[in-house]
Formats: C-alpha cells, sequence, structure tokens
C-alpha cells in the first residue's frame, strides 16, 4: 500500500501541475490533480494484484516443472 500511496502523491503532483501549465488556471489543475490521479491510483492498486497473481501463477508452473524433471 505504501508503493500505491507514493505513487498517488506523485501522480497528484504531475497532473495539477500540467493542468495548470496547459491552462493557467489553479482551479483546473486543482480538478484534474484529484479527478484523473485518484481513478488511476484505483486502477494502479487491481493492476498490482493482477501482476502478483500472474507472478505467482509463473513461480507455481516453474516449481512444477522443476519436480516433474526430478522425477
Amino acid at each position: 500500500m505504501n508503493k500505491t500511496l507514493s505513487f498517488a502523491a506523485l501522480h497528484f503532483t504531475v497532473a495539477f501541475a500540467l493542468g495548470w501549465l496547459f491552462t493557467g488556471s489553479w482551479l483546473v489543475g486543482g480538478a484534474l490533480a484529484l479527478v484523473e490521479p485518484a481513478c488511476n491510483t484505483v486502477v494502479f492498486h487491481f493492476h498490482e494484484k493482477v501482476w502478483k497473481r500472474i507472478e505467482q501463477r509463473r513461480a507455481q508452473r516453474a516449481q512444477q516443472a522443476t519436480a516433474a524433471v526430478a522425477l
């Protein structure tokens, strides 16, 4: 979860800075900094969960293949 929160903080900062630089509006920059990164942070959390499952499955398959060769 710390990795996700760290990512969120960086993402909020970048979104605000870009929104403000492109529009010159603190309000638009703030809105972008709240909405877009919040959505991406949730998506990132689930993305990480999916990748952990993929990595676990790969490790299990490798372990099964090693066990099969040993027999």
